[in-house]
């Protein structure tokens, strides 16, 4: 079992995921070896938002060169979460036939990412 600290490396900022964050599609790299299942866990463990959609690209590092040394940057793994932005309180059916809501609280924005409203 992974950690969510060891899932989320850090925020991906730039002036695209900047505008995407005002629609509720935050970007992080994450582990190169972390599946969906595990990024939306985390995302909600940590951050405390409801999480409705995953999408991830891999990307391969690129060959550099100093002089006569050459080597290779790490291959990282970008995740785009797309949070809920109006949570509702989940309803089911109890075992009498009642609806019964939850009181589960979800926030609507993600603080710490560094968005400026």
């Amino acid at each position: 079992m992974k950690f969510p600290e060891d899932v989320i490396i850090r925020p991906h900022i730039t002036e695209k995921t900047y505008q995407e964050a005002a629609e509720g599609k935050y970007t992080f790299i994450v582990s190169p070896d972390s599946n969906k299942t595990e990024i939306k866990q985390a995302v909600e463990k940590l951050f405390n938002v409801k999480v409705l959609k995953v999408s991830t690209i891999n990307y391969e590092g690129k060959n550099k060169r100093l002089g006569v040394h050459e080597g290779k940057r790490p291959d990282w793994k970008k995740a785009i979460v797309k949070i809920d932005t109006n949570p509702q309180p989940e309803t089911y059916l109890s075992k009498g036939g009642k609806v019964v809501a939850s009181a589960k609280k979800y926030k609507t924005a993600i603080e710490e990412f560094g968005i400026i409203e």
